[in-house]
């Protein structure tokens, strides 16, 4: 069980950072997030809109990691668009072979994980089907997996009662699966926004709880992203922190003085076209820090 730190210890262990591309390479996306004072990264591993396989430069990749542990940067990457855990049958080798290249990728970088969408209701009349089907995409994903880069299961947007939407949720499907030590979570503060699972004003409920069900113990990142539509909408659309979303600042304030979460990264995914770019976010943010 993670331990509390100190205040002081909170300050000095936070990372902030922000998605960036790999236009430049593996390497060139871990510069870009230094030269920029992110503290960590998320990537895509290969084309954000396509499942075909990628063969990657290697020797790029394990510069990446060792660029990053030069400089104690926190890598994680995500899964291209397409990606789902719960596929239409003609779908599912493709995906399997996607997210094993994925892994091979990240896992490369030096990278904690690789980030996935908790899989989506296939069947109305037999919502159990899609869990059993997530289920069964994952052991077949991990039992062909033996690196150290983990799934994280991202909590989905929706209205609340969607699939993928609570802790319990999570927690369950890692623990029904043959490999659970292989899966890690990532927590969308935009996504627990628009479902009502994190509405701010019920933080320290919201984390005893996940402390209580097991999900906080294997919490690996968060994507730090504010709403454009209100609490509970569904939607999901991200705005920045600081500017144009219905979360308030001082819920974002309060999480970041969750001692808990104090060594788990921060990742924008925010908007960089309305007039604030991710360094001036992650500037800002460390301000508020203290940092």
């Amino acid at each position: 069980m993670k331990s509390e730190p100190s205040t002081k210890e909170l300050d000095e262990a936070m990372k902030f950072g922000c998605h960036v591309s790999i236009r430049e390479g593996y390497t060139g996306a871990a510069k870009h997030a230094l030269k920029i004072n992110a503290q960590a990264f998320q990537y895509f591993p290969k084309n954000p809109r396509s499942l075909s396989i990628k063969e990657f430069d290697q020797e790029d990749a394990k510069r990446c990691k060792t660029f990053c542990q030069e400089h104690s940067l926190v890598s994680v990457a995500h899964t291209p668009y397409p990606t789902t855990l719960t596929p239409p049958s003609e779908k599912k080798e493709l995906v399997i072979e996607s997210v094993l290249n994925d892994l091979e990728i990240a896992n490369m970088c030096g990278s904690i994980g690789v980030v996935v969408h908790f899989g989506s209701r296939t069947n109305e009349e037999d919502p159990l089907s899609s869990y059993h089907l997530m289920i069964d995409m994952l052991n077949t994903i991990l039992e062909q997996w033996n690196g150290k880069c983990k799934i994280l299961l991202e909590n989905n947007a929706g209205k609340p009662g969607a699939m993928g939407t609570t802790f319990e949720e999570l927690v369950q499907v890692k623990k029904l699966t043959s490999f659970p030590e292989k899966i890690g979570f990532c927590f969308d503060t935009c996504h627990a926004f628009s479902s009502g699972l994190w509405s701010g004003g019920n933080n320290d409920e919201l984390w005893k709880k996940a402390m209580e069900l097991g999900y906080l113990q294997d919490l690996e990142v968060v994507h730090l992203n504010n709403s454009k539509y209100p609490l509970s909408s569904g939607k999901d659309r991200h705005a920045n922190i600081l500017k144009g979303g219905y979360i308030e600042k001082r819920y974002f304030e309060r999480l970041f003085e969750t001692s808990y979460l104090s060594e788990v990264p921060y990742i924008l995914e925010t908007p960089t076209d309305s007039g604030i770019s991710h360094e001036e976010e992650i500037k800002m943010l460390k301000q508020k820090m203290g940092k």
